[in-house]
């Protein structure tokens, strides 16, 4: 029995794909069970053409078999089977696809798609065993042959006995190391829960014995391990069914058997393509947020299955960050892989199917928004600040497509509102959408600047989520309507008092006199012309409002970015007329009160005051 040596190319791919392109060793038994797949799927296919094959569905089976006193795995299919040329080809030339040749020799039919490359998948048995053993009879014949191989050494191929069509298998497992223990994949628990991870929706039962406690005889109390055989896999996936078969809770099972959140979906979408590139897709929308959301450790994506078999847990390509929520699986007979059937290449397909996924789930929420506002509403109190992010990310690239799924609070109407319904109540002399932002409503709504907007009847938004007014720079507009913050230096009113709060000459010098004491604070200090029965606020100009400064002020990177300040005064106030009088008589009175206007219109922006031993001691100096 000479041995074959492998080809110096394919010996040095199998060193690779032993060694570095699968990233977890579990991978082998997908591979593998995907081969035999293939097997069946070929017999399937040479039913339809040939009269004398009678494809019976309860005879084609996957079967495992583990053996821990020879420390051997098998994995037996009744499919096709190899001539001895066919093993030669396929296995002794590494990368030479058996299933793509006999693609390659046949015209598909039926919605069949084999989708293995026996030379590729196939070596990754490398990665858990020392000796490959395989045993093969083909459809048609009566002789069988057994193919074996310790690596990368070469291969013998040897005629044998072998009963049943189809291939056998067998690995002899390495010896456990310090890193590794192989013995894992001779453990029942181990197998099966491979099987569901990568190979649950594989279309032909995968078998297996396992060991279960009965009653010895009826009724008898005594338990028994009894061998019994047990079909692994589901077999038919859920998004393979036709939509007026399922139910609610069968979406909603799936949704907890693969662990998509500990919640029930809030809705689900069901989507079956049948185009130049065909897909299946199940997309949930999460009720509640997961607790990792926005940490560095939450990871995004869609299950990705090719034809059944699990390519990737995670295809983070599949989601624009701004719906990162979205769980669910693509499953795809039309995707362009690798040689390890483990990375996704990035292809034409992959970005198809993303930017209609992408269309769907915003349709699917722009439904919502529309036909269940209470069901919406909920969903954007767990996730619309991921949605504002979107507005503001990649230069607002993105905001045409979410600007009408954004909620604001509303201080007319007290609930969420959508920017649409906000210009559709603006009056005709409004020019403005008016926000505020703060920590929260309460504190909003006793800011001194919204006053005179409230009092003109108009709308305020309210921004109360850090990412709100960075979004909103990045709109900058709504329906040609521009948005103005209430604590813009110029709010576009036209007021009745505007001729009240001229400044005359020594309104100008007291000013003047305020802003040179508060210099290295302050851009300006002026006459109000939004303040009604309060004293004193702070105004900004420029792209830069005081939230923004607070936020960037918080963030690790802080360049000391600061909004432009600006101290407004109400010239009408009581309290305006004792500083003017102090400005006239008593200087050190002056500075008091203008320290004292200051920390004042800081501590309602909820500012931090710069020294506030300074300001205790000035208020215990006024109570003097």
């Amino acid at each position: 029995m000479a041995m074959k040596q492998f080809k110096a190319e394919s010996k040095r791919l199998l060193e690779m794909m032993i060694h570095s392109i699968y990233s977890q060793k579990e991978i082998f038994l997908r591979e593998l069970i995907s081969n035999s797949s293939d097997a069946i799927d070929k017999i399937y296919y040479r039913a339809l053409t040939d009269e004398n094959i009678t494809f019976n569905k309860d005879h084609y089976y996957i079967k495992l078999h583990a053996d821990k006193e020879t420390r051997t795995l098998t994995i037996s299919d009744t499919g096709i089977g190899m001539t001895k040329e066919e093993i030669e080809n396929n296995l002794g030339t590494i990368a030479k696809s058996g299933s793509l040749s006999f693609k390659a020799e046949n015209e598909m039919k039926d919605g069949q798609n084999i989708i293995g490359q026996f030379g590729v998948g196939f070596y990754s048995a490398f990665m858990v065993a020392d000796v490959v053993t395989v045993i093969s009879k083909p459809l048609g014949s009566d002789e069988a042959y057994k193919w074996e191989s310790k690596g990368a050494d070469g291969y013998t191929i040897t005629l044998t006995d072998k009963e049943e069509v189809g291939t056998d298998i067998i690995l002899t497992l390495k010896e456990n190391t310090d890193e590794e223990s192989y013995d894992e994949y001779l453990e029942t628990y181990r197998l099966r829960s491979i099987i569901k991870k990568y190979s649950d929706f594989i279309r032909y039962p995968i078998k297996m014995d396992v060991t279960v406690k009965k009653p010895k005889e009826q009724d008898d109390e005594e338990l028994i391990d009894v061998v019994e055989e047990e079909i692994i896999n589901s077999m038919v996936p859920i998004w393979r069914k036709n939509k007026n078969e399922l139910q609610k809770e069968d979406y909603e099972n799936f949704y907890k058997e693969k662990h998509f959140g500990f919640d029930s979906p809030l809705k689900h979408i069901h989507i079956s393509v049948d185009g130049t590139i065909r897909y299946q897709a199940i997309l949930y929308i999460p009720e509640q947020i997961p607790y990792d959301f926005y940490s560095k450790e939450y990871e995004k994506g869609l299950e990705l299955y090719s034809n059944g078999v699990l390519i990737m847990e995670k295809c983070s390509d599949l989601l624009p960050d701004y719906f990162s929520f979205i769980k669910g699986i693509v499953d795809s007979e039309d995707l362009s892989l690798n040689i390890s059937r483990e990375i996704l290449q990035q292809d034409r397909q992959l970005k198809f199917i993303a930017k209609n996924l992408k269309n769907k789930i915003k349709k699917e929420l722009s439904n919502l928004l529309k036909e269940d506002r209470e069901k919406y509403e909920k969903f954007f109190q767990a996730f619309g600040r991921q949605l504002k992010y979107g507005v503001y990310s990649d230069f607002g690239t993105n905001k045409e497509d979410l600007q009408d799924l954004l909620l604001f609070h509303s201080s007319k109407e007290k609930k969420l509102v959508t920017l649409e319904e906000y210009v559709s109540r603006m009056s005709e002399n409004q020019k403005y959408i008016y926000y505020a932002s703060g920590e929260n409503h309460t504190r909003i709504e006793k800011l001194p600047q919204t006053e005179i907007i409230a009092d003109k009847g108009y709308e305020i938004l309210y921004f109360t989520d850090e990412v709100d007014e960075f979004a909103i720079k990045m709109l900058l507009s709504y329906k040609d309507k521009e948005f103005k913050s209430v604590a813009s230096g110029d709010l576009g009113i036209e007021d009745d008092q505007e001729s009240s709060v001229k400044e005359n000459e020594i309104d100008k010098e007291l000013f003047q006199a305020m802003k040179d004491l508060l210099s290295d604070k302050l851009k300006d200090v002026r006459a109000s012309k939004r303040l009604k029965t309060h004293p004193v606020c702070l105004s900004t100009e420029g792209d830069v409002s005081i939230e923004m400064e607070k936020i960037l002020r918080a963030m690790p990177d802080n360049q000391n970015i600061k909004a432009e300040k600006i101290l407004e005064i109400n010239s009408n106030h009581d309290v305006y007329q004792s500083l003017k009088s102090a400005y006239e008589e008593d200087k050190e009175k002056f500075q008091l009160y203008t320290n004292l206007l200051y920390n004042q219109a800081l501590l309602i922006e909820g500012l931090t005051l710069q020294d506030p031993v300074e300001f205790t001691n000035d208020i215990c100096k006024i109570m003097k």
